[in-house]
């Protein structure tokens, strides 16, 4: 349900809109002459939605569209299609106009024909790297604005002195696990800062606790790990876990093979934890688990000797989606949040998505454009600036301009 409801925040702050669409103005910039700015909408846009959030992230993007004054064309993931069906349904009925909110289906010749049709001005998109880069390349091409969020690869460093031991490692488990780890904010790598140890002690209770979570039918009561989205999805988890063990790492806990009762065809992959052990902060990581995004439920776990070692590693990641510190001083989070990278930081909150009235701030590899999804940013995404200067004299015969460049305050 949290997929729901985050997208109804969203609709929320849609509603307040007016706000963020304020111009300027100044009077008399010299006698008669007046100066107005304010936005207006950009036309018909468009989004390309995925399948993980598939009603949270339509309404990231049509509700700010629709609310600045724009038309909308929808096309959502062929895996999951129904929810923005859905949506826009329900929005019929409520008596949206029609043409208002337009939904298509299709794959990548539908996607083709949104980047190129000379009437959609401005192109939303939430998947992966080779699909956001594509479609932000040839958009652009096509001269529209294009903002893709892509993938992740999202880092906790947690402080083993001072965290909050048992909440931290709580903290960890429903943030790397939860949704199957198919979200580009799941935390998918926990750097331990300390003694070395210290470490397996941590690693341990992750691993303790990640055998808590129940893998199942996601519609049934009490599951907390449901399948992945596709066998081919469960297939390259699989490779990727395996090629990591191949290459030295250590799987800590092993969710491949999971068998569900009743569900013995599905594409089930338990919580995996796979342990790089002390890592140098002055070498490339090169092991799969690590530098590819996984989009599953498996978390890897390294160790370093210091906070800036952490910061470094993590500012090495070409992704910029998120990050978090889990720490009770107040000096290392302040030290942490002004020298990290990534654009959405977290202070003992694992998965650090901010509430829309503010905007979702992924940069780096993580995203393409450099404008964001909702909040005051989704607004100017949406709409453009207009600026209108009037000159009214109170006397027929005034002086209107000539040849020379007009400047402020002269008649």
């Amino acid at each position: 349900m949290g997929d729901v409801w985050r997208g109804l925040e969203v609709v929320e702050a849609a509603t307040r809109v007016g706000s963020e669409m304020l111009g300027d103005s100044l009077q008399n910039l010299s006698s008669g002459l007046d100066t107005v700015s304010y936005r207006v909408p950009l036309g018909v846009c468009a989004g390309i939605a995925p399948f993980n959030f598939p009603a949270m992230i339509p309404l990231w993007m049509f509700p700010i569209a629709i609310a600045t004054g724009n038309t909308y064309v929808l096309k959502p993931t062929e895996k999951a299609p129904s929810a923005s069906m859905l949506l826009a349904s329900y929005l019929n009925d409520l008596g949206l106009p029609p043409g208002v909110l337009n939904v298509i289906n299709g794959g990548k010749q539908t996607v083709e024909g949104l980047l190129t049709h000379p009437d959609v001005r401005a192109i939303s998109f939430v998947g992966s790297n080779s699909a956001g880069e594509y479609i932000h390349e040839v958009g652009s091409k096509n001269g529209k604005r294009v903002q893709a969020n892509l993938g992740a690869k999202n880092h906790a460093t947690v402080l083993m002195d001072d965290a909050d031991r048992s909440s931290t490692i709580k903290a960890i488990v429903g943030a790397a696990f939860g949704a199957a780890g198919q979200r580009c904010m799941a935390l998918s790598v926990v750097i331990l800062v300390g003694n070395m140890s210290d470490t397996q002690g941590w690693v341990d209770e992750v691993v303790e606790e990640a055998k808590k979570l129940i893998v199942g039918n996601g519609f049934q009561v009490g599951v907390d790990v449901g399948p992945l989205i596709s066998k081919e999805a469960t297939e390259r988890a699989v490779r990727i876990i395996q090629s990591s063990i191949d290459e030295g790492a250590v799987c800590r806990l092993d969710g491949r093979g999971v068998v569900v009762d009743g569900f013995e065809d599905g594409n089930y992959l338990g919580p995996t934890v796979i342990d790089l052990n002390r890592v140098d902060p002055n070498e490339v990581i090169t092991n799969p688990a690590y530098t590819e995004e996984i989009f599953g439920p498996v978390l890897t776990i390294m160790s370093v000797a210091t906070l800036d070692d952490a910061i470094k590693i993590t500012n090495n990641n070409p992704y910029g989606n998120g990050c978090a510190l889990f720490t009770s001083s107040g000096a290392a989070a302040r030290k942490y949040q002004f020298e990290i990278e990534a654009g959405q930081v977290g202070i003992n909150v694992p998965i650090p998505v901010p509430l829309p009235f503010f905007s979702f701030t992924g940069n780096k590899a993580s995203i393409r454009g450099d404008v964001n999804f909702y909040g005051k940013s989704g607004v100017h995404f949406f709409t453009q600036s207009k600026t209108v200067t009037s000159n009214w004299q109170y006397q027929k015969g005034a002086d209107l301009g000539g040849v020379t460049m007009p400047v402020v305050g002269k008649k």
